[in-house]
C-alpha cells in the first residue's frame, strides 16, 4: 500500500517538508535580481515597490500550476511541451530559456567575482574560475538529498537582508504608499522598469525548475509516484505543493522588496539613480549606509549567486534533456544521465567563457530581465495549455481559481510588455 505525503505538527518535520518551492523562489533573488531591484529602487523610490505586492499571487499560482504538472504527470514541461505539441514549439522555448540561461550565468559569476574583488585580494577571473568550478562540482557530485537540503539552508541565508534595515533610516510611511498606493507614469524608463521586474520575478526558467525538481522528489522518495498512477497521494502532495510555493515566493519577493527598499532609503534619496550591477550597488551602499550594510549586502551576491547558478544550470539542462529524451534529473547519478550532467557543466563553462570574452554580461542584465518578461509571456500560455490538458494531468486538470489566477498573471504579464512596447514607440516619436 503507497504511503502518503502526510502532514506533520513538528517544526524540523515541517521545514523538511519544504523543498522545490522553497529553492526556486530563493533562487529567483540571484545577482542580476539584486541588480534589477537596486536599480528600480535607486531610479524610482519606494513608489515602485507595488510590483512585488502585485507579483506576489500571480508568481504563487504560475508556480503551484509548473509543480502540478511535474508532480501530477511525473515529467517535467519540456517533455510534456514534447508528448502533446509541435516540435517547433518545443525547441522556441527550450532554446531561448537556455540562451537566457546560459547569459544569466556568466552575469552571475561575474557579479559575483565583482563583489568578491571588493572585499578579498586577488583577480575577478580567478573568483568566476572559483565560483563556477564550486558550483558544478557541487551539483554533480553531492547525492540528490544532501544538495536539496543544502539549497534549503543556503536559501534561509538570505534573511540577512533585513539586517540591512538595522543601520539604514527608512521612511516606512512612504514604503506603505508605495506599496498600496500605485504610481504610474507615461514614461517608457518607468515601463521597462515595471517590465523588468516582473521578468526577474517571475522568470521562464523558475517554471521548468520547480516542474523537474517535483518529479526529483519522485525519483527520490520510493513511496511516492506520479498522482496519475497514484491518486490516493493527491491531497497530501497537493498541500505540500502549495505550502511549499507560497512560503518560497513569498521568501522571493520580500527579499526582492528589502533589496528595494534599501537601494532607496539610501542610494535614491542620495541621489545615485544608476546603478548597473549588483556589485557596484553594494559598494554605493558603503558610503551612505555603513560598512555593516555593505559587508552583508556583499556576503549576499555571493550567496545567492552561489543558490542561482545550479538552478539556472539545472534548468536548462533539464529542458533540453527532455527535449531529446534524454535521462535527466539530479536525482540519477552522473553515469546514469552523463549528457544531462555534461550539459549541466557546459552550461557553467560557457558561462566562465563569456566572461573572458572581454563582453561584460553585467550591463544586459537590465535588459535581460525585459526579454524575460517578454519571453515568459507564450511559455505561461502553454503552460497553462498543459495544465488543462487531460493527457497530461488525467484528473488533476487545475481548474476553479487556481487556473483563474493562472491567466490573470499571463494577462498581467502580457499587459505590461505591451504598454512597454506602445510607451518605448511613442516616446521614440
Amino acid at each position: 500500500m503507497l504511503k502518503l505525503e502526510r502532514r506533520s505538527s513538528a517544526p524540523w518535520k515541517w521545514f523538511r517538508s519544504l523543498g522545490p518551492g522553497l529553492v526556486t523562489g530563493a533562487s529567483d533573488d540571484d545577482p542580476s535580481g539584486i541588480a534589477t531591484y537596486s536599480q528600480a529602487g535607486a531610479q524610482l523610490g519606494p513608489q515602485i515597490s507595488w510590483t512585488l505586492l502585485l507579483t506576489y499571487p500571480l508568481m504563487v499560482a504560475i508556480q503551484e500550476i509548473c509543480a502540478r504538472i511535474g508532480r501530477t504527470s511525473g515529467w517535467g514541461i519540456a517533455y510534456n511541451v514534447r508528448k502533446i505539441y509541435a516540435p517547433w514549439l518545443l525547441h522556441s522555448l527550450v532554446w531561448l530559456l537556455a540562451f537566457a540561461n546560459v547569459i544569466n550565468i556568466g552575469a552571475d559569476l561575474g557579479a559575483m567575482a565583482d563583489t568578491a574583488t571588493l572585499v578579498l585580494p586577488g583577480a575577478r577571473l580567478v573568483y568566476v574560475c572559483v565560483f563556477g568550478t564550486l558550483c558544478a562540482v557541487l551539483q554533480i557530485t553531492m547525492p540528490y538529498e544532501r544538495y536539496a537540503s543544502y539549497l534549503k539552508w543556503l536559501a534561509l541565508l538570505l534573511l540577512s537582508y533585513f539586517a540591512t534595515f538595522l543601520v539604514i533610516d527608512v521612511h516606512w510611511g512612504e514604503v506603505l504608499r508605495g506599496l498600496f498606493l500605485p504610481h504610474f507614469s507615461s514614461d517608457p524608463g518607468f515601463w521597462a522598469t515595471v517590465v523588468a521586474i516582473f521578468g526577474t520575478t517571475i522568470s521562464p526558467y523558475l517554471f521548468f525548475w520547480q516542474a523537474s525538481q517535483e518529479v526529483d522528489e519522485i525519483e527520490a522518495h520510493e513511496s511516492r509516484q506520479p498522482l496519475r498512477q497514484a491518486p490516493g497521494q493527491s491531497r497530501g502532495a497537493f498541500h505540500r505543493i502549495r505550502l511549499d510555493t507560497r512560503i518560497g515566493m513569498a521568501l522571493s519577493n520580500l527579499i526582492g522588496l528589502a533589496i528595494m527598499i534599501a537601494a532607496a532609503a539610501t542610494l535614491h534619496r542620495a541621489g545615485i539613480t544608476k546603478i548597473e550591477t549588483s556589485a557596484q550597488a553594494a559598494q554605493a551602499l558603503k558610503p551612505v549606509a555603513g560598512s555593516f550594510a555593505f559587508g552583508l549586502f556583499a556576503l549576499s551576491i555571493i550567496t545567492t549567486g552561489m543558490l542561482s547558478i545550479p538552478v539556472l544550470a539545472g534548468s536548462a539542462a533539464s529542458a533540453i534533456g527532455e527535449s531529446l529524451h534524454w535521462k535527466v534529473g539530479l536525482s540519477c547519478k552522473p553515469r546514469e544521465a552523463k549528457a544531462f550532467y555534461g550539459t549541466v557543466l557546459g552550461a557553467v563553462i560557457v558561462g566562465f567563457l563569456i566572461n573572458l570574452s572581454g563582453w561584460n554580461p553585467v550591463q544586459a542584465l537590465f535588459w535581460s530581465a525585459v526579454i524575460n518578461g517578454i519571453v515568459a509571456v507564450p511559455i505561461m500560455v502553454t503552460v497553462m495549455l498543459l495544465s488543462a490538458d487531460e493527457r497530461v494531468m488525467g484528473a488533476f486538470r487545475v481548474s476553479g481559481g487556481l487556473r483563474l489566477l493562472g491567466w490573470a498573471a499571463t494577462a498581467v504579464m502580457a499587459l505590461a510588455s505591451a504598454v512597454f512596447f506602445y510607451s518605448t514607440l511613442v516616446g521614440a516619436h
